[in-house]
């Protein structure tokens, strides 16, 4: 069976291909990084399955699956961060879904569903009208796992949990209240991803959670000094002061 991995994480893509690699049955074709390449390589590679992402830049996972066409669609599974219970939602609709980061008996169970769907062209159009449908009625939240590494194991973070994003040179780390963990995507990816209101950008170096924010003392008339909950300290830079007048506000 030929598979296509479609994720905008290197290492979530890396990490899904050395899985199906183990699995005898399965050659992985290509990797693409956004929807839009994502439509390209299904064109090209004609896969068998798609291994695909929710959230992507450019063209959303869901927006892939909209725009498929052609006598022969592959078999789509979602890989995705969202939280269990959202995953159990999806699942509702019998389409198949796997949690970050995908473990291996699960992904097998995966497999053989794909394989089983194989040479039933109106069961794949089915299940690819389910998620369709699926993408115009859910209700699922838009926050997403954080993915933190320590070594070689990743950990997944609900948003919460995530006091700060702080940059170090090439390197960003995730903030929580025990524990500092490398981030598998840039600082400018990060913000963009999150997409929710409790982020704020308060330096070039720094995405803070303002729940978190415990005190604010005015350095200047422009520059703030915040304190976390756990007592770590930021200055807010200049042009990002307007985020703390928000915070004020509340």
């Amino acid at each position: 069976m030929k598979a296509l991995i479609v994720d905008d994480e290197p290492i979530a893509r890396r990490v899904l291909r050395e899985e199906l690699e183990s699995f005898p049955e399965v050659v992985v074709v290509g990797e693409a990084g956004d929807g839009r390449e994502a439509l390209q390589k299904i064109a090209k590679l004609h896969p068998d399955m798609v291994f695909l992402d929710l959230q992507m830049p450019v063209m959303s996972g869901f927006e892939v699956v909209r725009n498929l066409d052609g006598p022969q669609v592959p078999v789509i599974v979602i890989v995705t961060a969202f939280d269990q219970h959202a995953i159990e939602a999806f699942e509702a609709g019998a389409i198949d879904y796997l949690l970050k980061p995908v473990g291996e008996a699960r992904l097998l169970r995966a497999v053989e569903r794909a394989r089983h769907m194989l040479g039933k062209p109106a069961e794949i159009a089915a299940h690819i009208e389910k998620i369709a449908s699926a993408a115009q009625t859910s209700n699922a939240p838009r926050s997403r796992k954080v993915v933190g590494r320590s070594g070689e194991e990743y950990y997944l973070l609900d948003a919460d949990e995530v006091l700060a994003f702080q940059a170090e040179r090439e390197l960003v780390w995730i903030i929580t209240s025990k524990q500092r963990l490398l981030a598998t995507q840039t600082l400018r990816v990060i913000e963009e991803r999150l997409g929710e209101p409790q982020f704020q950008r308060v330096h070039r170096n720094a995405i803070v959670n303002v729940n978190h924010v415990r005190k604010m003392s005015a350095l200047s008339s422009q520059r703030w000094l915040i304190t976390l909950s756990n007592s770590l300290q930021l200055v807010v830079s200049k042009r990002q002061a307007h985020n703390i007048r928000k915070i004020l506000q509340w």
